[in-house]
């Protein structure tokens, strides 16, 4: 029996270092977006300071394990076998749960996955415990410390609200002091500020870097006999304003003499103090579990006790962590902060939500995000109303955007937002976690950070009219996965721990396998969209000036539709002849996205028109009827497979032999037509284009002779009316498609003649010049 426990011990350092990699995917989100949204350091820079205050955090963080062995239960009542039950349970959950939301790109809370995994492991097996004795549902208290969890849960809904409203009022202040254009604001405004976030950050540092360590007991002199600790809560007031007085002169120097920006300074220090907060704060949530089984073992097979006898008092007693697991710990999270790219793509939402401007929105509005925006405008219009004109006049003033001018550098991306707004959210969350640590109050660093930045977005007037609706939405679907996690969380926990009271080696090894199994199939499904994203053929929004540029730069386009239409009409008639369910379903998914693709090109028309030159506004008419060829295309695509999935879905007849052979060979038309337009646009052979318009007249009457042979057949020997609706439906949006895809090229060949007919008449008169400067009466 004891060498199963040891090999539960083995397996559990394992899923903790799985836990690492997955804990820092979704925990990187909040202490890297100010600096990554802001682009005011170097990425290089952002993640050498990160990494810092993840090393540092990890080592500074032995304090903090206690939470994973008495905080949520109460040891003494469970066995040595039942606790290794709970804690397997409670690792198998959260690595599973974890890189669930990190797959899909959300945000979550290290601290209230592992919380209510263990108040649901612990609660299963205290019922278990309670039904085997005899006893009733009242002595769960017994065995569940439910304070605590009470404290946790309230702790985490008061930070949302109190996060979201300090973040909102301190930036909306923020701004009204320093406006857009704090730079050119006097030095002694920028040494304030520099003073006010430096103060809270430090005090921040000091807060949580030094409560896990064992100097947080240590007395000097200087503190009056008091632990630093004790000294450091008791004494906020005098110490916050000495500091507030060191950072503000030390900020005026660097603005003065150094010609430092004070800004880059705050979001570098703040960078580092929320990761040394992370690994000090959250490190609990990976290896405080592993670690606590641990100590279990070593506790029981010193013993000689049998597994279902020796009691687990020994968890109640503060025994301090080995500092070679913490610098181990400390080691992969930065590994894993360098290499995962998860942990980009969770950044990535955040940053999005409270981006500056416009951005490609990831969440769809709903009724609650509209009534929200509906209620904040109606709200807004109140305050106009009641503030004198000449107070809204001045705060409008201070929020006015600066006119910012659009590189014509492709890879060059504007910040998310301004320096401002970064410092704000480091400095709001470094005091709120302050605050919530001096008081003894548990929260979440995940909730505090998000919140802050989402109220910071607000004041600062990031979500405009055209984009509110989709950010409020995205915030309410993150905080709803929130209590997702919590839910998900107890009732998966539970249900391990009840799967393993049932056959405990057995499901032990079935269960570790199926968590490797998953975290394998997640990871291959990960990098097979991410290859995808990356090899595959996205539409470019057009960024020329010119209408030559234009017309080069929608080839590419225009090659693109043509390859994935040809693919997907194709796929439709293939999956319709061999009545291929998943063919067609995946075919829909292909030409939803490449609809959604198009819908994003014409949402980018204003800014294309707004970068034209004042010469060159005829490019718009041609980049415009461009895009709505292209969407006529996609609709057509789109109802051919929305009418063929359907078809093959309501399992209706199958097509006769004579129909499936009609649709291929009108498909093999199509196909070598679409072959010839990708061709001639991936090589700009545009010349080509009037050879494949030649060819208009013979594919419209292919089409027409196929559909006068379906009306042959209804009158004679078609019995299925579904069959006729589908197959004349089939015909006629690709008699539509058709007819897209020669007005583009169309379009193409004439705005190209008219391109090319100015330079080769300039050519042309550059190698015969005429005498007597007479040229230009020529050429009328």
């Amino acid at each position: 029996m004891e060498n199963i426990y040891l090999l539960m011990i083995i397996a559990l350092a394992f899923l903790a270092a799985a836990d690492l990699v997955v804990g820092v995917s979704n925990d990187a989100v909040n202490f890297l977006n100010s600096a990554l949204g802001s682009k005011a350091i170097s990425f290089k820079k952002i993640m050498i300071v990160a990494s810092l205050g993840i090393a540092v955090g990890a080592i500074f963080s032995s304090g903090l394990m206690e939470v994973a062995r008495k905080g949520i239960f109460n040891p003494g009542e469970f066995m040595f076998d039942e606790i290794m039950i709970i804690f397997m349970a409670v690792m198998i959950t959260d690595i599973l749960l974890l890189d669930f939301f990190n797959t899909v790109g959300m945000p979550t809370s290290t601290t209230v996955s592992i919380v209510f995994e263990l108040l649901g492991a612990a609660v299963i097996m205290a019922l278990l415990k309670i039904a085997e004795d005899g006893g009733s549902f009242s002595d769960i208290v017994n065995y569940i410390n439910t304070k605590k969890a009470t404290q946790i849960i309230g702790g985490i809904l008061l930070s949302v609200v109190v996060a979201f409203s300090v973040g909102a009022f301190v930036q909306w202040v923020s701004r009204l002091m320093l406006s857009f254009n704090f730079e050119r604001k006097a030095k002694w405004v920028g040494a304030v500020f520099g003073g006010i976030a430096l103060t809270s950050i430090t005090y921040f540092i000091f807060m949580k870097g030094i409560k896990g360590t064992p100097y947080a007991g240590e007395t000097f002199d200087i503190t009056g006999g008091a632990t630093i600790k004790d000294f450091l809560e008791q004494q906020v007031l005098p110490i916050v304003g000495v500091s507030f007085i060191f950072w503000s002169i030390i900020s005026y120097l660097a603005i003065t003499v150094l010609k430092s920006n004070i800004y880059k300074v705050i979001i570098l220090v703040g960078t580092f103090a929320l990761a040394l907060a992370f690994a000090g704060n959250d490190l609990v949530n990976f290896i405080g579990v592993p670690i606590a089984a641990w100590q279990s073992y070593d506790a029981w097979a010193a013993s000689g006790i049998a597994p279902d006898a020796f009691s687990m008092d020994v968890l109640a007693t503060k025994v301090p962590t080995p500092t070679i697991f913490l610098i181990a710990a400390g080691g992969i999270m930065v590994a894993t902060l360098w290499l995962s790219k998860k942990a980009r793509y969770v950044t990535q939402t955040e940053i999005n939500l409270s981006r500056e401007g416009e951005a490609k929105e990831r969440f769809r509005p709903n009724w609650f995000s509209r009534g929200l925006v509906q209620f904040a405008m109606a709200s807004g219009q109140m305050a106009n109303y009641i503030l004198p004109k000449s107070w809204n006049a001045k705060i409008d003033q201070q929020f006015e955007k600066p006119v910012i001018r659009i590189s014509k550098d492709k890879s060059h991306e504007l910040p998310a937002f301004d320096m401002v707004r970064a410092a704000v959210n480091l400095m709001v969350a470094s005091v709120l976690i302050s605050i919530a640590t001096s008081m003894k109050l548990p929260l979440s660093t995940t909730y505090v950070t998000f919140m802050v930045a989402m109220g910071t977005s607000l004041a600062d007037k990031a979500w405009g009219a055209e984009s509110a609706v989709y950010r409020v939405a995205g915030v309410l679907n993150v905080i709803g996965g929130w209590f997702f996690t919590a839910i998900i969380a107890f009732i998966a926990a539970g249900t391990i721990v009840y799967l393993m009271s049932l056959n405990f080696p057995v499901m032990v090894a079935v269960l570790l396998l199926l968590a490797i199994l998953l975290l394998i199939r997640n990871y291959v499904s990960h990098s097979k969209r991410t290859k995808e994203v990356k090899a595959e053929d996205g539409l470019k929004r057009a960024e020329s000036s010119s209408i030559q540029g234009v017309i080069h730069e929608s080839a590419d386009n225009i090659a693109n539709v043509v390859k994935r239409g040809n693919k997907i009409y194709t796929n439709a008639m293939k999956g319709l002849a061999l009545q291929d369910i998943d063919e067609l379903t995946k075919n829909q998914k292909q030409v939803r996205k490449l609809s959604n693709e198009i819908d994003d090109l014409r949402d980018n028309i204003f800014f294309f028109i707004k970068n034209l030159d004042d010469s060159s506004i005829g490019a718009s008419n041609f980049y415009i009827n461009i895009l709505g060829y292209l969407q006529d295309i996609t609709q057509s695509l789109e109802l051919i497979s929305k009418v063929s999935h359907k078809h093959i879905n309501n399992k209706h007849k199958k097509l006769k032999l004579s129909q499936i052979r009609e649709l291929r060979e009108l498909d093999g038309q199509i196909e070598s037509l679409f072959k010839e337009t990708k061709a001639a646009f991936d090589s700009r052979s545009f010349e080509h284009i009037g050879e494949i318009l030649s060819k208009k007249k013979d594919v419209y009457g292919l089409v027409k002779e196929k559909i006068q042979k379906q009306v042959e057949r209804t009158r004679t020997e078609e019995s299925s009316p579904k069959n006729t609706t589908l197959y004349f439906s089939i015909l006629l949006e690709t008699k539509d498609l058709l007819n897209a895809m020669m007005n583009l090229l169309e379009e193409y060949h004439s705005a190209h003649d008219i391109s090319v007919e100015p330079a080769t008449i300039s050519s042309e008169e550059s190698k015969n010049p005429e005498e007597g400067g007479d040229a230009p009466e020529k050429s009328e």
